[in-house]
């Protein structure tokens, strides 16, 4: 049990779209991310995703609506929900997910991360 700093691990890497595993509990994953551009239409089918917003703005479509997260927000997104993220600007975010959640849901792109690196 070691304390975690958000913002040292954010330092560790400069890549978007490619989250980076900072700790597991309970069969879920602690994923830090940064976004910056538009990422695919997906859907989790089994599994719930949570957006926790550290820096910047963040907006998810889905097919019926756009949902804009401001720092400090969060939005979970339930399983078998279609979303696409977007960052017009980059954007820091924390993800809370299942250990079997994949990166990019139903589909697969040049995007897909098949195993989050840990730091």
């Amino acid at each position: 049990m070691k304390p975690i700093n958000i913002s040292e691990k954010l330092k560790l890497f400069n890549e978007h779209w490619t989250p980076k595993k900072i700790g597991e509990l309970n069969g879920q994953q602690l994923l830090l991310a940064k976004l910056k551009g538009e990422f695919i239409w997906h859907t989790h089918e089994n599994e719930d995703e949570l957006f926790f917003i550290i820096k910047g703005s963040l907006v998810i479509e889905f097919r019926d609506r756009k949902v804009t997260l401001n720092e400090g927000e969060l939005l979970i997104i339930p399983k078998g929900v279609e979303h696409k993220p977007i960052a017009k600007e980059e954007v820091q975010v924390l993800l809370f997910e299942p250990l079997a959640i994949k990166h990019t849901g139903n589909v697969v792109s040049n995007l897909t991360v098949e195993t989050f690196e840990t730091i």
